[in-house]
């Protein structure tokens, strides 16, 4: 079981940065590789990053390239989320998960792979 504790998120004016942090329990943290994910009022949830166990390996969703990061710290078990140039579109709930990964580099860029979620923190941009 990992269960995670998520903080970062906040009301930001469009254009601003925010940096989300998801800190996981347990040891096991280098064995799964980590994604987040977003989900606005009425919308699906949807893919915004993955980060393999090692860190060497990330994919994003084309709506985040270039705007977003994700990288991870394994002797803090945590991953973290950097956030530029922010737009209203941003706004959404956004949630960590993590997936048993079975290598080092795999890294996964939808729901189903991902077997623990976090509880989500709202992030607001304004314009």
């Amino acid at each position: 079981q990992v269960q995670f504790v998520e903080s970062g998120g906040g009301l930001v004016q469009a254009g601003g940065s925010l940096r989300l942090s998801c800190a996981a329990s347990g040891r096991t943290f280098i064995l799964y590789a980590m994604g987040w994910f977003r989900q606005a009022p009425g919308k699906e949830r949807e893919f915004v990053a993955a980060i393999s166990r090692s860190g060497g390996s990330t994919t994003y969703a084309d709506s985040v390239k270039g705007q977003f990061t994700i990288s991870r710290a394994n002797a803090k078990n945590t991953v973290y989320l950097q956030m530029n140039s922010l737009k209203p579109e941003d706004t959404a709930v956004y949630y960590c998960a993590a997936g048993l990964a079975p290598f080092e580099s795999s890294v996964f860029g939808s729901q189903f792979g991902y077997n623990y979620w976090g509880q989500g923190t709202q992030v607001t941009v304004s314009s």
